[in-house]
């Protein structure tokens, strides 16, 4: 990985080393132990050189950019990639989002892995700005869960930060989601919060309710930060006037873009949405090989 494409991961808050994990893991995926492509080594001399385009099929947010770079330069150093296109801006079909020159065994070998991840990506982000565009001029924000595609969380999150959406916790380390099954095993919502606390006083604690009482009950104990789980817009509007200002409220459950100014509109701070992330259609981005050979 070039010291460019570092740069560029870090500044959008991707850490380099986990992202080279995830390009090993996918090129080994796609190449076996011995890293080999057998079609590209059999049919393409190993002199050759090109310069290849990546293209948007389709109009979308683009999100990954730096992430592609990095597949095509795990796979050689001798390929060079210029970017052409800025994630998180919307792209139409046939712009030409970057350029990759190089070795023309390689620029094939790292076509597919760094196609998938880029196709994923950009279309979380895609997905996200349609929901980011409905809330805009709402008091809500739409936040991602984490219903991801394991091994690929940081960049599926980073995905839905470049479409526009929000990040609120990473996983189970950084904050602390009670829900219903701990308040069962801990004997009710304070109990829960109370051993939660005095485990770990430094970590963000998130109460999942489902009713006012719950809502009450929780701030009551605490808590900050309130899942209002499938709870109808009335319901939602009367646990905003019980304990709005006192804690954030995230409405979750059967969420759809056709409803999404409905439940914005009941004072709630984040709508979260599992689908940003486990169900979002890929943005067709291809590979034109420009030879002249």
């Amino acid at each position: 990985m070039t010291p460019e494409t570092e740069a560029s991961l870090r500044k959008v808050g991707l850490d380099p080393v986990a992202v080279a994990e995830i390009v090993e893991r996918t090129l080994t995926e796609d190449l076996g132990p011995d890293r080999l492509d057998v079609t590209s080594v059999a049919t393409i001399p190993a002199t050759q050189t090109d310069a290849a385009e990546l293209v948007a099929r389709a109009e979308g947010v683009v999100a990954g950019l730096a992430v592609a770079a990095a597949v095509f330069e795990a796979v050689s150093p001798a390929v060079e990639v210029a970017i052409h296109a800025v994630d998180g801006s919307t792209v139409v079909r046939g712009t030409v989002l970057a350029t990759v020159t190089g070795p023309t065994r390689d620029l094939l070998t790292a076509e597919r892995s760094a196609l998938n991840l880029l196709c994923r990506m950009s279309g979380v982000a895609t997905h996200t700005r349609q929901w980011a565009d409905l809330l805009d001029g709402t008091h809500a924000l739409v936040l991602d869960t984490r219903k991801t595609t394991p091994g690929l969380r940081i960049l599926e999150k980073y995905a839905v930060r470049a479409g526009g959406g929000t990040n609120k916790r990473m996983g189970l380390y950084d904050v602390a989601m009670i829900k219903d099954n701990h308040k069962l095993a801990a004997g009710g919502i304070t109990a829960a919060y109370e051993r939660v606390r005095a485990a770990f006083p430094d970590v963000p604690v998130q109460v999942e309710v489902t009713t006012v009482g719950e809502a009450v009950e929780a701030v009551t104990a605490g808590a900050t930060f309130l899942l209002l789980d499938n709870m109808p817009p009335d319901l939602l509007r009367e646990v905003v006037a019980a304990v709005g200002g006192r804690a954030e409220l995230e409405a979750t459950g059967g969420l759809t873009l056709a409803t999404a100014a409905q439940y914005a509109a009941t004072g709630v701070d984040y709508l979260s949405v599992g689908g940003l992330t486990h169900s979002s259609p890929i943005l067709d981005i291809a590979m034109d090989l420009r030879t002249t050979h």
